[in-house]
């Protein structure tokens, strides 16, 4: 198999900062009057593991009733500020420019935009005019490792092929006042907005080589977790049962995912998790029996950025690179589907 490699790893959040005990106080002005149980959800905000998060608007904007078409006008002016911050980081930190860029993949699930955000940028970067363009929607929170794992099959197939891979996701713009649920206290204990993005190039330079991929998804899953379509706008679908499901099925998914690639369990030096939720990262620990404090940076980038969705995974694997990766680790997420993705990563040193 043709070694594929993440040459580089740029991060993004917007510059509007929400701490926590400002976002109960919001959300209790917002969703208080709409929801009887608001009083006794409030510890929500106080057990999230978050201190801070990063907003595409101001506090005041989301303070007011916003219809669909203003949210995706924000969408398409933050969404795009960011993707463009991120590319052109990675790409300086990969030593190459936009004109070498031969396809590039976009993963975002929390606004529309057609034409999508790389083409959108191409105005802003000297992007080639048939550069190929892979939009992805949907995959929400396992949309950073599936579609970094797209990237490294893309750029395997493509021999030689130079693949950007950016992911942007909003999540503050589904804030919804109407029809409050018990979902949407939980989101807005819980979400914030970022941006990333990677290098990816056949060969075995780079921080880490991408050595497998895999996806599994359970049938009859469809309302654990994903968008339903409101007139303002995307409405959050989150079942509380996520931890439980996680504890008690993810062991066997990342085993029947590695085993194809003659990984055992056992053999990981390293988990990257995508950081759900506080007790989702705790569930995952349990589940694939890691010592305690194993995924204290994926804690740690929820602390500070909350769940960003698909980007929040390559948030800890940032962290991790920085502190030097280790010789085997693999990348895992889970998002709507309900599916599980996995990314198997050598060290590169």
């Amino acid at each position: 198999m043709i070694p594929v490699s993440i040459h580089s790893l740029a991060t993004a959040t917007p510059p509007h900062i929400l701490d926590q005990t400002t976002g109960a106080q919001v959300a209790e002005q917002l969703l208080g009057g709409a929801f009887d149980d608001f009083g006794r959800l409030r510890s929500i905000y106080a057990n999230a593991g978050i201190d801070m998060r990063q907003l595409a608007r101001p506090v005041a904007w989301y303070t007011q009733p916003r219809g669909i078409a203003e949210r995706t006008e924000v969408y398409l002016e933050v969404a795009l500020d960011l993707f463009v911050e991120a590319a052109q980081t990675a790409l300086a930190e990969a030593g190459i420019a936009a004109s070498d860029v031969d396809v590039i993949v976009t993963v975002s699930s929390t606004g529309i935009a057609t034409p999508s955000l790389e083409a959108r940028a191409m105005g802003r970067m000297a992007f080639r005019s048939d550069v190929s363009r892979v939009p992805v929607f949907g995959l929400g929170c396992a949309g950073g490792v599936s579609g970094l794992g797209l990237a490294a099959k893309l750029a395997r197939a493509d021999k030689g092929a130079t693949v950007l891979f950016v992911t942007v996701e909003l999540c503050s713009l589904a804030l919804r006042t109407e029809n409050v649920g018990k979902a949407d206290i939980v989101s807005t204990a819980l979400f914030g907005d970022g941006a990333a993005a990677c290098v990816i190039r056949p060969g075995a330079q780079g921080f880490a080589q991408i050595v497998g991929s895999a996806e599994k998804t359970w049938p009859d899953t469809l309302d654990i977790m994903g968008w339903q379509m409101e007139p303002a706008g995307l409405g959050v679908i989150l079942n509380r049962a996520i931890p439980a499901f996680a504890r008690r099925e993810f062991r066997g998914a990342v085993e029947a995912m590695l085993t194809p690639q003659d990984v055992q369990i056992g053999e990981v030096d390293r988990f990257i998790c995508h950081p759900g939720g506080a007790k989702v990262v705790d569930a995952i620990e349990a589940a694939l029996a890691l010592p305690q404090g194993s995924l204290n940076d994926e804690r740690e980038v929820l602390r500070q950025h909350g769940n960003m969705s698909a980007p929040t995974a390559l948030f800890v694997l940032d962290r991790v690179r920085k502190q030097g990766m280790p010789p085997l680790s693999v990348m895992t997420a889970l998002g709507p589907g309900f599916t599980a993705s996995t990314l198997t990563l050598r060290s590169a040193a």
